[in-house]
């Protein structure tokens, strides 16, 4: 039961929450512990609080995620965790998790439980309004961004808002490509909304967030490299492995194989290289400044 209960929490989706390292992390504070501290409880709130609603997300869609190949392994549809048990359990995470965040500052309470609400109302229904069912998950990247900006009181800049934004975007939308290629024309009996995208759409949503998605990086890269007067183009540089990151991952949607995320994170080796780079150039730019 134990195993069960930790796979059905998705620690691998976890990845996600590092996104709350970004704000102070771009303005090189998480070198202090006043700052670094708030930072990792953020994390952890985040966690607790995205399991939560993958149990929830779990007993609402138990019935189609029996029909998929994939889904229908995950241990509530699998029958492993009783569902009463999954909506305890659900419950009692998405009280601990903005209460934990709170302990930082109150308003990073309120943006995890503002997380907690918008996604449980997406697994109530709103993932099956088109458009709407996209932005409500991309919108889920951008409240942990904030929400480690919130918890550390650092500055966020409109461009890096922006950046997030979009690149969740650009993410997502990717996600629902690969799902509709992976299941060709029985999408939507695991997806309702997918009923109503195209191949077509999603692949220029796509790309228009991709565009929109690097434009914003690259006006940040200046920003950054104007607001710290650095001798060395070390941001600007960085414009270079992001592109590239970037590129590898709409090679990775354009090949259907974008359907989980985080296991192209995991696994493509170019993405890992250029995310490195990136961070090593991005780093310098900040520390060596």
């Amino acid at each position: 039961m134990l195993s069960a209960l930790l796979r059905e929490a998705r620690p691998k989706q976890w990845v996600k929450n590092i996104l709350v390292f970004a704000a102070p992390g771009a303005l090189g504070v998480l070198g202090h512990w006043t700052s670094l501290a708030p930072t990792l409880v953020m994390f952890g709130a985040f966690c607790l609080t995205a399991s939560g609603t993958y149990f929830l997300n779990d007993v609402q869609d138990v019935a189609n995620d029996r029909l998929h190949p994939k889904k229908s392994r995950r241990p509530i549809a699998a029958g492993e965790i009783p569902i009463p048990l999954a909506r305890l359990i659900a419950a009692a995470l998405l009280v601990v998790g903005p209460l934990l965040a709170a302990t930082t500052r109150p308003a990073a309470g309120v943006i995890v439980a503002l997380y907690a609400i918008t996604t449980i109302s997406y697994s109530m229904g709103l993932k099956n309004i088109v458009l709407l069912d996209l932005v409500i998950v991309a919108s889920g990247f951008v409240l942990r961004a904030v929400a480690g900006a919130v918890g550390t009181d650092t500055h966020m800049s409109k461009w890096f808002v922006l950046c997030t934004s979009f690149g969740s975007l650009f993410i997502i939308a990717g996600k629902r490509f690969g799902e509709m290629q992976e299941m060709g024309q029985d999408a939507g009996l695991t997806r309702a909304a997918l009923k109503d995208y195209s191949e077509t759409f999603l692949r220029m949503l796509v790309i228009v967030a991709c565009g929109a998605t690097l434009l914003a990086y690259c006006l940040w890269a200046f920003e950054s490299a104007e607001a710290l007067s650095t001798n060395f183009p070390y941001f600007e540089l960085s414009i270079v492995p992001m592109a590239l990151s970037v590129f590898r991952y709409l090679m990775v949607i354009e090949q259907g194989k974008a359907s989980a995320p985080e296991d192209v994170f995991a696994t493509d080796r170019a993405i890992q290289m250029y995310g490195a780079v990136w961070l090593i150039v991005y780093g310098l730019g900040i520390y060596a400044s």
